[in-house]
């Protein structure tokens, strides 16, 4: 059964996309099954993964609205293909942002993508949900269905607020909604050790969170920025690269923490 992880931060401009890309695109390229869930209706996820969100016959929308299945939903990237690290994306388009409207008198409105990704789990090791920085009833349908959430954040100041935040929300979840929900892990992105503020925070979030703070660290990294105007995750892009190189590292990392969980 798939172990599904939210990659979620209430800050915006953190990494959450790019984190979601390549972790799916590594994982994909150490030999795990993955869905990749875009769950944003600016759909960058989608894009960045080889597919126009504009061509979506059916999207994330159609089954959180249940007017089709994830089997239906899901396709499979070429260019992903092509390059050894494929993996499925049920992408999402503009549509998406109509979809808060539709939901909010429905019944089990925020278990909608549980239920829908209940009759997948089987067909993958690693389901991925790129959440919206919003906490928004999307973001909701994505935390209620998770096992745990990974949080990519900046060394920086500000981001230690959001964080605060973020814990309150995924506390208030799992009390109410969803007993299996944690935090997997905080990944430290954009990290340059050059800058003495980002080595303090960094430090900081160790002291405190422990081994929650993941071992890899994502160094700020020209290749990973230039890759998704081609429409490809980094470690495809330019696999040579340190920025692909680190999340080939932590999609090992995430293998070995899931069989420790």
């Amino acid at each position: 059964m798939a172990k599904i992880f939210c990659v979620a931060n209430q800050k915006g401009g953190v990494g959450k996309t790019t984190t979601t890309v390549n972790l799916a695109a590594g994982l994909a390229k150490v030999g795990q099954r993955v869905l990749m869930v875009d769950l944003d209706p600016q759909g960058n996820a989608t894009m960045g993964s080889g597919v126009d969100k504009r061509q979506l016959e059916l999207s994330i929308y159609d089954v959180l609205l249940e007017s089709a299945t994830v089997a239906e939903a899901r396709v499979k990237s070429d260019k992903l293909a092509a390059a050894g690290c494929s993996y499925d994306i049920l992408g999402a388009n503009r549509e998406l942002a109509g979809a808060e409207v539709e939901l909010v008198d429905v019944e089990r409105r925020e278990k909608r993508l549980k239920q829908a990704l209940g009759a997948v789990g089987d067909d993958y090791d690693f389901i991925l949900i790129d959440c919206p920085p919003s906490l928004s009833m999307l973001t909701l349908n994505g935390l209620c269905c998770a096992h745990g959430v990974i949080v990519p954040m900046q060394c920086e100041y500000f981001a230690l607020e959001g964080l605060a935040d973020l814990v309150n929300t995924i506390k208030q979840v799992h009390a109410n909604l969803n007993r299996d929900l944690a935090i997997i892990g905080l990944l430290r992105v954009m990290f340059d050790p050059r800058i003495m503020l980002q080595q303090q925070v960094s430090e900081q979030l160790k002291t405190r969170f422990g081994n929650k703070v993941f071992d890899t660290v994502i160094p700020r990294n020209v290749r990973l920025a230039e890759a998704p105007s081609y429409g490809l995750p980094g470690v495809v892009f330019d696999p040579s690269s340190k920025g692909a190189q680190a999340f080939v590292n932590f999609a090992q990392e995430m293998v070995l923490r899931v069989e420790t969980m």
